[in-house]
């Protein structure tokens, strides 16, 4: 059953994301990250150039999203977040939601929902164009991408196995931005350089 129900929304949210007429130029694993600017929350304009030498992940996010709320909802995203951080990782949350759709907010109300979340991401970044969002080929919240210290991309994709907004289901799913993280750091190959995402369409604007 649990089996069935979690095929059934890998499906159902599949559907969803191809039906929203949004058109990528998705980056491949292996390649070049493009370079981006963007405003966090408190305003400062953060640039990706400016952690090269660092691995950067990149979290796309819509805390209004079941299955954003699926990981931060018992503090799962903010221990992955403090985990990595504390080994040097850039952390950065990417919304791309366009104002007046679901998952938008500006700066000050995600400086109170970061807050209030207790999350531990090392900036939160505003991409309301949703032109980041775009360039990379973000399609989901969550939709994870790891950058290596050389500016390559080394993962893209789902942040777990399980295509699911159930918490309890965490437990019992493969990490794949943990792993790939883990491996990177430890010097060796990602794995499972790329997943399926899953999740919530990427709220853009048309």
């Amino acid at each position: 059953m649990k089996i069935l129900r979690s095929l059934f929304l890998f499906f159902l949210f599949t559907f969803a994301i191809s039906a929203g007429g949004v058109s990528f130029a998705a980056v491949a694993v292996g390649e070049a990250a493009p370079n981006f600017t963007l405003p966090d929350a408190s305003g400062e304009t953060k640039t990706l150039a400016d952690y090269q030498g660092k691995y950067v992940v990149l979290e796309w996010t819509n805390p209004d999203c079941p299955f954003v709320k699926k990981y931060y909802g018992e503090g799962h995203m903010q221990q992955l977040q403090e985990r990595y951080t504390q080994k040097g990782v850039i952390w950065l949350s990417v919304a791309s939601s366009a104002p007046g759709l679901q998952g938008y907010y500006d700066g000050p109300a995600w400086q109170k929902l970061t807050s209030d979340h207790e999350a531990k991401p090392t900036a939160v970044l505003l991409d309301p164009s949703g032109t980041v969002g775009r360039l990379y080929g973000a399609q989901t919240t969550p939709h994870m991408f790891v950058i290596n210290p050389d500016g390559q991309l080394v993962y893209a994709g789902a942040i777990d196995s399980t295509p699911s907004p159930h918490s309890e289901d965490i437990e019992d799913s493969e990490n794949y931005v943990a792993k790939a993280l883990d491996e990177a750091l430890s010097g060796q190959p990602v794995s499972t350089p790329s997943t399926k995402a899953y999740g919530c369409s990427v709220k853009y604007a048309l």
